[in-house]
């Protein structure tokens, strides 16, 4: 079996331990097979790493090279295994969302910070827009609008619900009194309300009343 991590392993050790036996000490190993493993990662390379003396022990140039590719490769593979015992590793990259103006002002800039503390190596581009947004040629990532999703193969989910209330002011019904009610008297002249593309007007409901009259949109200060 190919064990070049268990080699490259023993060579780090026995460079920073400065010997064959101090590196076997360490590793829990014969120091015969401590020397056997470096001898087989030589061989296999084809180059000698390791001046040999009985005095101590030199790194070729080819030796220093290797030495340090390998503490970096051990420390990446260190630390991949770290983060997979953890739950995988760290969410990292750019996620691009678009919401309605209102929503994203109430809703997600509040709760952005807390956000990126628990994810501070994601980037969130936030994309504040009333209009129809095309995921695909605006490289948006997800989207959040109110109403159903019209036909196409985009996949949704339903995260809350919102209410609406018309309001207005005193002097407002005194002078054109309230909004009518499906089969009451006749609508008053209320300027056209639009609160996103494709709404065509204003809805009336008296609270408990099972009918909803649509008031006709005109034009402001008509």
């Amino acid at each position: 079996m190919d064990n070049r991590a268990g080699e490259m392993m023993v060579f780090v050790q026995v460079v920073e331990a400065g010997s064959f036996s101090e590196a076997a000490r360490l590793l829990m190993m014969t120091p015969s097979t401590v020397s056997k493993l470096v001898a087989r990662l030589e061989s296999r390379l084809a180059i000698r790493l390791i001046e040999r003396s009985t005095r101590r022990l030199a790194l070729t140039r080819e030796g220093e090279f290797y030495y340090e590719r390998s503490q970096k490769l051990l420390a990446e593979l260190d630390e991949t295994e770290q983060q997979i015992a953890q739950g995988g590793a760290e969410p990292e990259g750019v996620i691009r969302v678009s919401s309605s103006v209102t929503f994203g002002v109430a809703a997600l800039e509040p709760i952005l910070p807390a956000f990126w503390q628990a994810y501070p190596r994601i980037l969130v581009d936030l994309s504040l827009s009333d209009e129809t947004v095309d995921l695909y040629l605006d490289r948006t990532d997800v989207t959040i609008r109110v109403g159903k999703l019209p036909d196409s193969n985009l996949m949704a989910r339903k995260i809350g619900e919102t209410r609406r209330r018309i309001v207005a002011s005193p002097a407002y019904l005194e002078k054109l009194g309230r909004p009518p009610i499906a089969g009451g008297p006749a609508a008053p002249q209320l300027p056209g309300l639009q609160l996103s593309p494709g709404e065509p007007g204003m809805a009336y409901a008296r609270r408990g009343a099972d009918r909803r009259a649509h008031a006709e949109r005109l034009a402001a200060g008509q």
